[in-house]
């Protein structure tokens, strides 16, 4: 079993209002960072439709259907190098994203912070992240 101890947050679940419009989206854009959706809760009697996203074996982030998107939230995934951080802002606005602040250091947050911000199609504030000097 692998060792989850050094994760400070074990998953987050997210319920948003389309869950197709969501999937869309989310499936190409979290693929630049090495997240892919891992398995489904069906639908049933007291459980709404859900969708787990992670890194083999363990999802980290759901969708969940027939929700409301909560006002100010923002979610970083932390990005593997720099690259990365523009092939998720990149996905992200070809899926349909808006941009918030493009691909770039953030020096007033950490000296090699490098960050790339955009709403997803509810409003979400989501941001790719790398702590790494290139």
């Amino acid at each position: 079993m692998p060792d989850y101890a050094g994760s400070l947050i074990d998953h987050l679940n997210i319920a948003v209002p389309d869950l197709a419009r969501s999937l869309a989206f989310y499936e190409p854009v979290l693929a630049t960072l090495g997240i892919t959706k891992l398995l489904r809760v069906p639908a049933s009697p007291g459980q709404l439709e859900m969708h787990g996203f992670g890194r083999d074996p363990k999802p980290f982030f759901w969708l969940v259907a027939d929700g409301r998107v909560g006002d100010d939230m923002h979610l970083a995934f932390t990005a593997a190098d720099r690259g990365a951080v523009r092939a998720f802002y990149d996905a992200a606005l070809a899926a349909g994203a808006t941009s918030l602040l493009p691909p770039g250091l953030r020096p007033e947050y950490q000296p090699d912070y490098y960050g790339a911000f955009v709403l997803d199609p509810d409003g979400i504030n989501l941001e790719a992240v790398c702590h790494h000097a290139d």
